[in-house]
């Protein structure tokens, strides 16, 4: 006996995204308190271990890493059932071996270069009312997001205009549109009068 814990066992599952290039893959365990979006192999280089090694496999596009799950965007010349088992496989090996997901200080990174690119927050006079969008937004609509395998980001109010950004499942999906304007826009004119459209950006 060495004095380690048995740990229980990994389970792995997958679900359906509203993106058909996207699949999620749910776990058992906590990999990363908050949202990781990895669209290409550099900053997945520099930041998840576990992203870059999914990267180095040809038909991986994207990787998101939020709290228990893995959404993976494959490249549009494979099938998911070509490809599923083995990133199944790959994922749960990776956890059981207790390799690293997200590094610390990830999340910090992430701010300190938005705040390098200068990224406009809000208008003049419109920080208390950015302020309510952001939180409508990550009570009403981030938990229904997460559930697709996605996630969704107040990214500034300017001048009547909603700029959030979409993650995960939701980046490229083309459904995403369609809850952009018929759900998120709707509900937010109907919260907050000042609005007058939501548009998006890839994240």
């Amino acid at each position: 006996m060495d004095g380690t814990i048995a740990k229980s066992p990994v389970m792995l599952y997958t679900e359906q995204t509203p993106n058909p290039e996207s699949l999620k893959f749910v776990t058992n365990r906590m990999l990363h308190k908050g949202t990781a979006d990895f669209k290409e192999a550099e900053l997945a280089s520099e930041w998840s271990p576990i992203a870059s090694a999914l990267f180095d496999l040809p038909y991986v596009k994207g990787v998101y890493v939020c709290n228990n799950f893995v959404t993976i965007t494959k490249e549009f010349n494979y099938e998911w059932e070509d490809i599923m088992l083995k990133l199944k496989d790959f994922i749960k090996q990776y956890i059981e071996q207790g390799g690293e997901i997200v590094k610390e200080g990830f999340a910090e990174a992430m701010i300190q270069r938005e705040v390098e690119r200068g990224t406009v927050q809000h208008g003049e006079g419109e920080g208390e009312l950015a302020a309510h969008i952001k939180d409508l937004i990550d009570t009403y609509v981030k938990p229904a997001v997460e559930m697709d395998g996605g996630n969704i980001e107040f990214k500034s109010f300017y001048d009547g205009i909603v700029t959030v950004v979409l993650q995960g499942s939701c980046s490229g999906c083309p459904s995403s549109t369609i809850t952009l304007k018929a759900g998120i826009e709707g509900m937010l004119k109907r919260m907050v009068p000042q609005v007058k459209e939501v548009v998006s950006e890839m994240g």
